[in-house]
């Protein structure tokens, strides 16, 4: 079985907010996949929907808990399911450190100042388990943090987004298929020498 989390805010004013990249991904594999439609969990705190690949359960989740809380669900998930967060976990969030739209898979990593990566990484006691990351790009100088990741995408960024988001889900599926290792060679680029941060 794998878990596919995605990452974001819930409730329509976060709709389409850099911070909310995580549940546009997960959007996506749902549509490409043909996934069931999401619906609330009676079990778990999320909205869920399920699918299979290669033989293979996957359960795609959207936690109901805010972002920094976002352990509550994916812990919840992991004990009810009693799966294993190294391999059996997906964790798919926004990145302020990656240029717009750029993806960048790991199999551990910090939390990079993400506050669901953080809480998740508190809540499960460890930092291996994979991640699909998606760039929103880097905060300007007249915002805030909070205020960066909580804007919405500018009508020139939205097509740069979308593309990334549809390349995030095949990521994920190419990752149910065939593994993480696949998944990073094939989707995930060299840093430019003035680009290396983000959660590694």
């Amino acid at each position: 079985m794998l878990i596919v989390v995605g990452l974001g805010n819930p409730g329509t004013e976060y709709t389409g907010t850099r911070h909310n990249t995580g549940f546009m991904v997960v959007d996506d594999f749902v549509r490409s996949t043909m996934a069931s439609n999401f619906r609330a969990s009676k079990d778990l705190r999320a909205e869920i929907s399920e699918v299979r690949i290669g033989g293979e359960k996957v359960l795609i989740m959207k936690p109901v808990t805010f972002m920094n809380l976002s352990g509550d669900a994916v812990l919840q998930a992991v004990n009810y399911y009693k799966v294993d967060p190294l391999d059996e976990l997906v964790v798919v969030c926004d990145d302020i450190h990656l240029d717009m739209g750029r993806i960048r898979i790991r199999k551990k990593g910090s939390d990079g100042g993400h506050n669901g990566l953080k809480d998740i990484m508190g809540k499960l006691g460890t930092n291996n388990f994979p991640r699909v990351r998606v760039g929103v790009g880097e905060v300007p100088e007249r915002f805030s943090q909070v205020d960066w990741v909580l804007s919405r995408f500018t009508q020139d960024e939205t097509g740069i987004m979308e593309d990334a988001c549809v390349k995030a889900a095949k990521a994920i599926e190419v990752m149910a298929m065939d593994g993480i290792d696949r998944a990073m060679n094939q989707f995930n680029e060299k840093p430019t020498p003035e680009k290396k941060g983000g959660a590694d």
